[in-house]
Protein backbone atom coordinates (compact mmCIF):
# COMPACT_ATOMS: atom_id res chain seq x y z
CA UNK A 1 0.00 0.00 0.00
CA UNK A 2 1.13 3.52 -0.75
CA UNK A 3 1.95 5.59 2.31
CA UNK A 4 2.39 9.22 3.14
CA UNK A 5 4.96 10.50 5.63
CA UNK A 6 4.05 13.02 8.33
CA UNK A 7 6.35 15.01 10.56
CA UNK A 8 5.00 16.42 13.80
CA UNK A 9 6.28 17.95 17.01
CA UNK A 10 5.60 15.91 20.16
CA UNK A 11 3.15 18.00 22.22
CA UNK A 12 4.09 19.46 25.57
CA UNK A 13 3.54 17.11 28.50
CA UNK A 14 3.71 13.89 26.44
CA UNK A 15 6.18 11.38 27.88
CA UNK A 16 8.17 8.73 25.94
CA UNK A 17 6.01 5.71 25.25
CA UNK A 18 2.76 7.62 25.87
CA UNK A 19 0.12 8.17 23.16
CA UNK A 20 -1.13 11.46 21.79
CA UNK A 21 -3.76 12.27 19.19
CA UNK A 22 -3.36 14.50 16.18
CA UNK A 23 -4.98 15.39 12.90
CA UNK A 24 -3.13 14.02 9.87
CA UNK A 25 -4.66 15.08 6.58
CA UNK A 26 -7.99 15.67 8.31
CA UNK A 27 -7.97 12.29 10.09
CA UNK A 28 -7.66 11.91 13.86
CA UNK A 29 -5.03 9.26 14.55
CA UNK A 30 -3.36 7.97 17.69
CA UNK A 31 0.44 8.17 17.75
CA UNK A 32 2.78 6.80 20.41
CA UNK A 33 5.76 8.94 21.32
CA UNK A 34 8.97 6.94 20.64
CA UNK A 35 10.95 6.01 23.72
CA UNK A 36 13.94 7.95 22.44
CA UNK A 37 11.92 11.14 21.86
CA UNK A 38 10.44 13.74 24.20
CA UNK A 39 8.13 16.76 24.16
CA UNK A 40 9.21 19.41 21.69
CA UNK A 41 11.07 17.03 19.38
CA UNK A 42 10.03 16.24 15.83
CA UNK A 43 9.05 12.69 14.93
CA UNK A 44 8.05 11.07 11.65
CA UNK A 45 5.53 8.36 10.87
CA UNK A 46 3.75 6.95 7.82
CA UNK A 47 0.05 6.52 7.12
CA UNK A 48 -1.58 4.76 4.15
CA UNK A 49 -2.53 7.21 1.42
CA UNK A 50 -5.97 5.61 1.28
CA UNK A 51 -6.62 6.72 4.84
CA UNK A 52 -5.66 10.35 4.62
CA UNK A 53 -7.36 12.99 2.56
CA UNK A 54 -5.48 16.18 1.82
CA UNK A 55 -8.08 18.39 3.37
CA UNK A 56 -8.80 19.51 6.89
CA UNK A 57 -12.49 19.84 6.15
CA UNK A 58 -14.03 17.02 8.22
CA UNK A 59 -17.39 17.41 6.48
CA UNK A 60 -15.78 16.37 3.17
CA UNK A 61 -13.69 13.57 4.64
CA UNK A 62 -15.86 10.61 5.74
CA UNK A 63 -12.86 8.81 7.20
CA UNK A 64 -12.28 11.70 9.58
CA UNK A 65 -15.76 11.12 10.98
CA UNK A 66 -14.63 7.97 12.78
CA UNK A 67 -14.12 9.99 15.93
CA UNK A 68 -17.43 11.80 15.46
CA UNK A 69 -19.36 8.58 14.83
CA UNK A 70 -18.14 6.86 17.97
CA UNK A 71 -18.32 9.10 20.99
CA UNK A 72 -19.51 7.46 24.20
CA UNK A 73 -19.08 8.96 27.68
CA UNK A 74 -15.98 10.81 26.53
CA UNK A 75 -14.51 7.73 24.81
CA UNK A 76 -13.85 7.91 21.07
CA UNK A 77 -12.82 5.19 18.66
CA UNK A 78 -9.71 6.31 16.81
CA UNK A 79 -7.20 4.78 14.41
CA UNK A 80 -3.82 3.75 15.79
CA UNK A 81 -1.01 4.87 13.50
CA UNK A 82 1.33 1.98 14.34
CA UNK A 83 -0.84 -0.80 12.94
CA UNK A 84 -4.01 0.89 11.63
CA UNK A 85 -6.25 -0.79 14.18
CA UNK A 86 -9.26 0.74 15.92
CA UNK A 87 -8.75 1.72 19.55
CA UNK A 88 -10.94 3.47 22.11
CA UNK A 89 -9.35 6.63 23.51
CA UNK A 90 -10.51 9.10 26.12
CA UNK A 91 -9.66 12.76 25.74
CA UNK A 92 -9.47 15.19 28.63
CA UNK A 93 -10.91 18.70 28.77
CA UNK A 94 -7.96 20.08 26.78
CA UNK A 95 -8.34 17.53 24.02
CA UNK A 96 -5.26 15.58 25.11
CA UNK A 97 -5.24 11.80 25.54
CA UNK A 98 -6.27 10.86 29.06
CA UNK A 99 -3.49 8.58 30.31
CA UNK A 100 -4.70 8.04 33.87
CA UNK A 101 -4.11 4.52 35.12
CA UNK A 102 -6.00 4.38 38.42
CA UNK A 103 -9.67 3.49 38.36
CA UNK A 104 -12.09 6.42 38.34
CA UNK A 105 -15.84 5.79 38.67
CA UNK A 106 -16.72 8.57 36.23
CA UNK A 107 -13.98 8.20 33.63
CA UNK A 108 -12.45 4.74 33.56
CA UNK A 109 -13.67 2.08 31.17
CA UNK A 110 -12.88 -1.47 30.10
CA UNK A 111 -13.46 -3.26 26.83
CA UNK A 112 -13.86 -6.96 26.27
CA UNK A 113 -10.97 -8.50 24.37
CA UNK A 114 -10.81 -12.06 23.12
CA UNK A 115 -7.46 -13.68 22.38
CA UNK A 116 -7.71 -16.56 19.94
CA UNK A 117 -5.43 -19.58 20.25
CA UNK A 118 -4.42 -22.09 17.62
CA UNK A 119 -4.61 -21.95 13.85
CA UNK A 120 -6.95 -19.46 12.20
CA UNK A 121 -8.36 -22.27 10.05
CA UNK A 122 -9.19 -24.61 12.93
CA UNK A 123 -12.66 -26.15 12.79
CA UNK A 124 -13.41 -24.74 16.20
CA UNK A 125 -11.12 -22.08 17.60
CA UNK A 126 -10.24 -21.72 21.24
CA UNK A 127 -9.63 -18.45 23.01
CA UNK A 128 -9.94 -16.46 26.19
CA UNK A 129 -11.92 -13.29 26.84
CA UNK A 130 -11.01 -10.67 29.41
CA UNK A 131 -11.78 -7.08 30.37
CA UNK A 132 -8.84 -4.86 29.52
CA UNK A 133 -8.11 -1.17 29.41
CA UNK A 134 -9.17 0.34 26.07
CA UNK A 135 -5.59 0.78 24.83
CA UNK A 136 -5.21 -3.02 24.87
CA UNK A 137 -8.58 -3.86 23.29
CA UNK A 138 -7.88 -3.08 19.65
CA UNK A 139 -9.86 -4.31 16.63
CA UNK A 140 -8.60 -4.97 13.13
CA UNK A 141 -9.78 -2.59 10.44
CA UNK A 142 -9.53 -5.03 7.52
CA UNK A 143 -11.45 -8.13 6.46
CA UNK A 144 -10.19 -10.84 4.13
CA UNK A 145 -12.39 -12.44 1.48
CA UNK A 146 -12.86 -16.20 1.09
CA UNK A 147 -9.94 -16.16 -1.37
CA UNK A 148 -7.64 -14.33 1.04
CA UNK A 149 -7.69 -10.95 -0.67
CA UNK A 150 -8.63 -7.71 1.10
CA UNK A 151 -12.41 -7.40 1.02
CA UNK A 152 -12.97 -4.50 3.43
CA UNK A 153 -10.48 -1.80 4.39
CA UNK A 154 -10.50 0.87 7.09
CA UNK A 155 -11.72 3.43 4.57
CA UNK A 156 -14.71 1.19 3.72
CA UNK A 157 -15.54 0.81 7.41
CA UNK A 158 -15.13 4.52 8.08
CA UNK A 159 -17.45 5.40 5.23
CA UNK A 160 -20.02 2.84 6.39
CA UNK A 161 -20.00 4.35 9.89
CA UNK A 162 -21.48 7.57 8.54
CA UNK A 163 -24.43 5.85 6.84
CA UNK A 164 -28.01 5.74 8.09
CA UNK A 165 -29.13 2.64 9.97
CA UNK A 166 -30.90 1.20 6.92
CA UNK A 167 -27.86 1.80 4.73
CA UNK A 168 -25.57 0.26 7.37
CA UNK A 169 -27.69 -2.90 7.32
CA UNK A 170 -27.52 -3.02 3.54
CA UNK A 171 -23.74 -2.61 3.58
CA UNK A 172 -23.42 -5.27 6.27
CA UNK A 173 -25.60 -7.73 4.37
CA UNK A 174 -23.83 -7.07 1.08
CA UNK A 175 -20.48 -7.74 2.75
CA UNK A 176 -21.78 -10.95 4.33
CA UNK A 177 -22.98 -12.06 0.91
CA UNK A 178 -19.40 -11.70 -0.37
CA UNK A 179 -18.14 -13.80 2.54
CA UNK A 180 -20.72 -16.52 1.89
CA UNK A 181 -19.43 -19.74 0.33
CA UNK A 182 -20.90 -20.17 -3.14
CA UNK A 183 -23.60 -22.80 -3.62
CA UNK A 184 -21.55 -24.86 -6.08
CA UNK A 185 -18.73 -25.09 -3.52
CA UNK A 186 -21.04 -26.84 -1.10
CA UNK A 187 -24.13 -26.22 1.00
CA UNK A 188 -25.55 -27.73 4.16
CA UNK A 189 -28.79 -29.62 4.74
CA UNK A 190 -30.07 -29.54 8.31
CA UNK A 191 -32.41 -32.44 9.09
CA UNK A 192 -34.01 -32.14 12.52
CA UNK A 193 -36.87 -33.73 14.42
CA UNK A 194 -39.38 -31.24 15.74
CA UNK A 195 -39.78 -33.18 19.02
CA UNK A 196 -36.01 -33.12 19.55
CA UNK A 197 -35.35 -29.77 17.91
CA UNK A 198 -32.72 -28.39 20.26
CA UNK A 199 -30.63 -31.52 20.69
CA UNK A 200 -30.72 -32.34 16.96
CA UNK A 201 -29.88 -28.77 16.03
CA UNK A 202 -27.00 -28.51 18.45
CA UNK A 203 -25.51 -31.80 17.29
CA UNK A 204 -25.74 -30.66 13.67
CA UNK A 205 -24.39 -27.12 14.15
CA UNK A 206 -21.54 -28.11 16.45
CA UNK A 207 -20.32 -30.70 13.92
CA UNK A 208 -19.74 -27.98 11.31
CA UNK A 209 -16.47 -26.30 10.44
CA UNK A 210 -16.15 -22.53 10.41
CA UNK A 211 -16.34 -22.58 6.62
CA UNK A 212 -19.56 -24.63 6.81
CA UNK A 213 -21.10 -21.88 8.95
CA UNK A 214 -20.83 -19.50 6.00
CA UNK A 215 -22.39 -21.90 3.53
CA UNK A 216 -26.06 -21.81 2.52
CA UNK A 217 -28.21 -23.86 4.91
CA UNK A 218 -31.38 -25.64 3.91
CA UNK A 219 -33.72 -27.07 6.55
CA UNK A 220 -36.01 -30.06 6.75
CA UNK A 221 -38.21 -31.14 9.63
CA UNK A 222 -38.06 -34.93 9.47
CA UNK A 223 -41.42 -36.50 8.68
CA UNK A 224 -42.92 -33.26 7.37
CA UNK A 225 -43.44 -32.34 3.74
CA UNK A 226 -42.04 -29.00 2.71
CA UNK A 227 -39.38 -27.30 0.64
CA UNK A 228 -37.22 -24.70 2.36
CA UNK A 229 -37.65 -21.54 0.31
CA UNK A 230 -36.92 -19.38 3.32
CA UNK A 231 -39.90 -20.09 5.52
CA UNK A 232 -38.46 -23.19 7.19
CA UNK A 233 -35.19 -21.40 7.93
CA UNK A 234 -37.05 -18.52 9.52
CA UNK A 235 -39.12 -20.94 11.63
CA UNK A 236 -36.01 -22.88 12.68
CA UNK A 237 -34.13 -19.79 13.90
CA UNK A 238 -37.22 -18.59 15.76
CA UNK A 239 -37.95 -21.91 17.48
CA UNK A 240 -34.34 -22.68 18.42
CA UNK A 241 -33.54 -19.25 19.88
CA UNK A 242 -36.89 -19.07 21.66
CA UNK A 243 -36.22 -22.41 23.35
CA UNK A 244 -32.62 -21.72 24.31
CA UNK A 245 -33.48 -18.31 25.83
CA UNK A 246 -36.27 -19.87 27.91
CA UNK A 247 -35.34 -19.28 31.59
CA UNK A 248 -36.71 -22.74 32.45
CA UNK A 249 -33.79 -24.26 30.58
CA UNK A 250 -31.40 -22.68 33.06
CA UNK A 251 -28.91 -21.10 30.66
CA UNK A 252 -30.41 -17.61 30.85
CA UNK A 253 -32.39 -15.67 33.41
CA UNK A 254 -34.45 -12.52 33.28
CA UNK A 255 -32.75 -9.29 34.29
CA UNK A 256 -33.61 -7.98 37.74
CA UNK A 257 -34.03 -4.46 36.34
CA UNK A 258 -35.85 -5.34 33.10
CA UNK A 259 -38.02 -8.43 32.74
CA UNK A 260 -37.89 -8.10 28.95
CA UNK A 261 -34.12 -8.70 28.83
CA UNK A 262 -32.16 -11.88 29.39
CA UNK A 263 -28.82 -12.23 31.12
CA UNK A 264 -26.49 -15.21 31.40
CA UNK A 265 -27.24 -17.44 34.37
CA UNK A 266 -24.00 -17.69 36.41
CA UNK A 267 -25.22 -21.06 37.72
CA UNK A 268 -25.95 -22.53 34.28
CA UNK A 269 -23.53 -25.37 35.04
CA UNK A 270 -25.95 -26.69 37.66
CA UNK A 271 -28.89 -26.72 35.23
CA UNK A 272 -26.87 -28.34 32.43
CA UNK A 273 -23.82 -29.81 34.18
CA UNK A 274 -22.50 -31.82 31.24
CA UNK A 275 -22.92 -29.50 28.30
CA UNK A 276 -23.85 -25.96 29.35
CA UNK A 277 -20.70 -24.48 27.77
CA UNK A 278 -21.40 -26.36 24.53
CA UNK A 279 -24.85 -24.77 24.50
CA UNK A 280 -23.31 -21.30 24.80
CA UNK A 281 -20.93 -22.00 21.91
CA UNK A 282 -23.97 -23.24 20.00
CA UNK A 283 -26.08 -20.15 20.69
CA UNK A 284 -23.13 -17.94 19.75
CA UNK A 285 -22.94 -19.67 16.38
CA UNK A 286 -26.71 -19.40 15.93
CA UNK A 287 -26.70 -15.67 16.73
CA UNK A 288 -23.85 -15.09 14.30
CA UNK A 289 -25.46 -17.20 11.57
CA UNK A 290 -28.79 -15.41 12.06
CA UNK A 291 -27.11 -12.06 11.41
CA UNK A 292 -25.17 -13.53 8.49
CA UNK A 293 -28.35 -14.95 6.89
CA UNK A 294 -30.66 -11.97 7.64
CA UNK A 295 -32.64 -13.93 10.23
CA UNK A 296 -33.82 -12.78 13.67
CA UNK A 297 -33.13 -13.96 17.22
CA UNK A 298 -36.04 -14.45 19.61
CA UNK A 299 -34.43 -13.05 22.71
CA UNK A 300 -33.28 -9.63 23.88
CA UNK A 301 -30.12 -9.56 26.01
CA UNK A 302 -29.10 -7.03 28.64
CA UNK A 303 -27.38 -3.97 27.21
CA UNK A 304 -23.83 -4.65 28.32
CA UNK A 305 -23.75 -8.00 26.47
CA UNK A 306 -24.28 -6.16 23.18
CA UNK A 307 -21.44 -3.84 24.21
CA UNK A 308 -19.23 -6.86 24.91
CA UNK A 309 -19.92 -8.25 21.43
CA UNK A 310 -18.96 -4.90 19.90
CA UNK A 311 -15.99 -4.32 22.18
CA UNK A 312 -17.53 -1.06 23.41
CA UNK A 313 -16.38 0.62 26.65
CA UNK A 314 -17.97 -0.67 29.84
CA UNK A 315 -18.13 1.91 32.61
CA UNK A 316 -19.28 1.95 36.23
CA UNK A 317 -22.65 3.44 35.21
CA UNK A 318 -23.38 0.28 33.18
CA UNK A 319 -23.66 -1.59 36.47
CA UNK A 320 -26.83 0.35 37.22
CA UNK A 321 -28.62 -1.35 34.32
CA UNK A 322 -28.16 -4.85 35.75
CA UNK A 323 -28.34 -4.24 39.52
CA UNK A 324 -29.29 -0.75 40.63
CA UNK A 325 -29.22 -1.67 44.33
CA UNK A 326 -25.67 -2.99 44.09
CA UNK A 327 -24.66 0.06 42.05
CA UNK A 328 -26.02 2.41 44.72
CA UNK A 329 -24.34 0.47 47.53
CA UNK A 330 -20.92 0.87 45.87
CA UNK A 331 -21.54 4.56 45.35
CA UNK A 332 -22.48 4.79 49.01
CA UNK A 333 -19.10 3.35 50.03
CA UNK A 334 -17.36 6.16 48.17
CA UNK A 335 -19.46 8.76 49.96
CA UNK A 336 -18.38 7.36 53.35
CA UNK A 337 -14.80 8.55 52.95
CA UNK A 338 -12.44 7.34 55.68
CA UNK A 339 -15.32 5.67 57.58
CA UNK A 340 -15.53 2.92 54.95
CA UNK A 341 -12.95 0.86 56.86
CA UNK A 342 -15.42 0.46 59.73
CA UNK A 343 -17.96 -1.30 57.49
CA UNK A 344 -15.91 -4.49 57.60
CA UNK A 345 -15.80 -5.14 53.85
CA UNK A 346 -13.02 -7.11 52.19
CA UNK A 347 -12.20 -8.00 48.58
CA UNK A 348 -14.75 -10.83 48.38
CA UNK A 349 -18.37 -11.28 47.37
CA UNK A 350 -20.90 -13.79 48.56
CA UNK A 351 -22.67 -15.93 45.95
CA UNK A 352 -25.74 -18.04 46.69
CA UNK A 353 -26.84 -20.86 44.41
CA UNK A 354 -29.85 -23.02 45.28
CA UNK A 355 -29.50 -22.08 48.94
CA UNK A 356 -25.77 -22.83 49.11
CA UNK A 357 -23.54 -19.85 49.85
CA UNK A 358 -19.91 -19.53 48.83
CA UNK A 359 -17.31 -16.79 49.08
CA UNK A 360 -15.63 -15.58 45.88
CA UNK A 361 -12.38 -13.66 46.09
CA UNK A 362 -12.29 -10.68 43.74
CA UNK A 363 -8.49 -10.61 43.77
CA UNK A 364 -5.91 -13.15 44.96
CA UNK A 365 -6.06 -13.45 48.78
CA UNK A 366 -9.01 -11.02 48.71
CA UNK A 367 -10.35 -12.35 52.02
CA UNK A 368 -7.24 -10.95 53.71
CA UNK A 369 -7.55 -7.45 52.22
CA UNK A 370 -9.80 -5.02 54.06
CA UNK A 371 -11.38 -2.19 52.07
CA UNK A 372 -10.11 1.25 53.08
CA UNK A 373 -10.42 4.72 51.65
CA UNK A 374 -7.04 4.27 49.97
CA UNK A 375 -7.88 1.03 48.13
CA UNK A 376 -11.59 1.71 47.57
CA UNK A 377 -11.09 2.52 43.83
CA UNK A 378 -9.45 -0.87 43.36
CA UNK A 379 -12.30 -2.57 45.24
CA UNK A 380 -14.97 -0.91 43.08
CA UNK A 381 -12.94 -1.77 39.99
CA UNK A 382 -12.79 -5.43 41.04
CA UNK A 383 -16.54 -5.49 41.75
CA UNK A 384 -17.29 -3.99 38.33
CA UNK A 385 -15.12 -6.55 36.53
CA UNK A 386 -16.71 -9.40 38.43
CA UNK A 387 -20.30 -8.35 37.77
CA UNK A 388 -19.67 -7.49 34.13
CA UNK A 389 -17.70 -10.61 33.25
CA UNK A 390 -16.29 -12.68 36.13
CA UNK A 391 -19.61 -14.24 37.21
CA UNK A 392 -20.15 -15.85 33.82
CA UNK A 393 -16.78 -15.57 32.09
CA UNK A 394 -16.71 -19.16 30.84
CA UNK A 395 -20.22 -18.94 29.39
CA UNK A 396 -19.65 -15.60 27.63
CA UNK A 397 -16.29 -16.80 26.36
CA UNK A 398 -17.94 -19.71 24.55
CA UNK A 399 -20.76 -17.53 23.22
CA UNK A 400 -18.30 -15.05 21.71
CA UNK A 401 -16.11 -17.80 20.24
CA UNK A 402 -19.19 -19.20 18.52
CA UNK A 403 -20.35 -15.79 17.34
CA UNK A 404 -17.00 -14.86 15.80
CA UNK A 405 -16.84 -18.25 14.10
CA UNK A 406 -19.33 -16.64 11.70
CA UNK A 407 -19.04 -12.84 11.89
CA UNK A 408 -15.67 -11.08 11.47
CA UNK A 409 -15.19 -8.71 14.40
CA UNK A 410 -14.24 -5.66 12.24
CA UNK A 411 -17.56 -5.95 10.41
CA UNK A 412 -19.40 -4.98 13.61
CA UNK A 413 -17.49 -1.72 14.12
CA UNK A 414 -20.05 0.21 12.07
CA UNK A 415 -22.83 -0.38 14.64
CA UNK A 416 -23.57 0.94 18.11
CA UNK A 417 -25.07 -1.39 20.73
CA UNK A 418 -28.64 -0.19 20.08
CA UNK A 419 -28.28 -0.80 16.35
CA UNK A 420 -26.86 -4.26 17.05
CA UNK A 421 -29.91 -5.20 19.12
CA UNK A 422 -32.24 -3.94 16.39
CA UNK A 423 -30.29 -5.88 13.77
CA UNK A 424 -30.36 -9.12 15.77
CA UNK A 425 -33.92 -8.93 17.09
CA UNK A 426 -35.60 -6.81 14.41
CA UNK A 427 -37.49 -3.55 14.46
CA UNK A 428 -40.61 -4.09 16.59
CA UNK A 429 -44.11 -3.24 15.48
CA UNK A 430 -44.86 -0.38 17.85
CA UNK A 431 -48.47 0.27 18.85
CA UNK A 432 -48.47 4.01 19.56
CA UNK A 433 -51.88 3.93 21.23
CA UNK A 434 -50.78 1.16 23.60
CA UNK A 435 -47.50 3.01 24.32
CA UNK A 436 -49.36 6.20 25.28
CA UNK A 437 -51.87 4.34 27.45
CA UNK A 438 -49.09 2.58 29.39
CA UNK A 439 -46.88 5.61 29.95
CA UNK A 440 -46.48 6.88 33.53
CA UNK A 441 -46.27 10.62 34.17
CA UNK A 442 -44.61 12.21 37.19
CA UNK A 443 -43.53 15.57 38.52
CA UNK A 444 -45.32 18.52 37.02
CA UNK A 445 -47.01 16.22 34.49
CA UNK A 446 -48.56 13.95 37.14
CA UNK A 447 -51.90 15.77 37.44
CA UNK A 448 -52.76 16.32 33.78
CA UNK A 449 -50.85 13.38 32.36
CA UNK A 450 -51.20 13.05 28.58
CA UNK A 451 -53.41 16.16 28.50
CA UNK A 452 -50.55 18.41 29.62
CA UNK A 453 -49.53 20.73 26.80
CA UNK A 454 -45.91 19.52 26.81
CA UNK A 455 -47.01 15.87 26.72
CA UNK A 456 -49.32 16.59 23.80
CA UNK A 457 -46.41 18.15 21.94
CA UNK A 458 -44.20 15.18 22.85
CA UNK A 459 -46.58 12.58 21.43
CA UNK A 460 -47.18 14.67 18.31
CA UNK A 461 -43.43 14.62 17.63
CA UNK A 462 -42.98 10.92 18.45
CA UNK A 463 -45.89 9.98 16.19
CA UNK A 464 -44.06 11.64 13.28
CA UNK A 465 -40.87 9.61 13.93
CA UNK A 466 -39.98 6.90 11.46
CA UNK A 467 -39.89 3.27 12.53
CA UNK A 468 -36.22 3.30 13.55
CA UNK A 469 -36.48 6.48 15.64
CA UNK A 470 -39.51 5.13 17.51
CA UNK A 471 -37.62 1.91 18.26
CA UNK A 472 -34.57 3.84 19.48
CA UNK A 473 -36.73 5.97 21.78
CA UNK A 474 -38.41 2.85 23.13
CA UNK A 475 -34.97 1.33 23.75
CA UNK A 476 -33.94 4.45 25.66
CA UNK A 477 -36.96 4.56 27.99
CA UNK A 478 -37.40 0.81 28.58
CA UNK A 479 -33.90 -0.62 28.10
CA UNK A 480 -34.89 -2.85 25.17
Amino acid sequence: DKTQMFEVVVPKGVKPGHPFALMAGGVRVLVTCPKNASAGQKIRFHLPSELVNRTNDVSNNPIAKIKLSYDKDGWSRTIRATDMKFQWTRFDEKGDVDTRTRFDMDRSAYVLKIDFYGNENDRMRTGKCSLVTPDKGVVDSKIKSVTGTDLVSYSDIAEAQTKTYEDKIQWFQDTCAQLCVEWNEGHMRMNVRRDFLLSDSMEAVMSLSRKDLRKVWRFEFIGEAGIDAGGLAREWFELVTEEIFDPDMGLWQTSATNQMCMQINPASGISCPDDHLIYFRFIGRIMGKAMFDRQLVKGHMVKHLYKHILGWPIMFNDLKDIDEEYYNSLKGLKDMGADVEYVGVDFTVMEETMGVKRTVELVPCGADIDVTEDNLPEYIEACLKYRMLGRYEDQLNELLLGFFDVIPEPLLTIFDFQELELLMCGLPEIDMEDWQQNTEYSGEYDREGPNHEVCVWFWEIVTEYDHEMKARLLQFVTGT
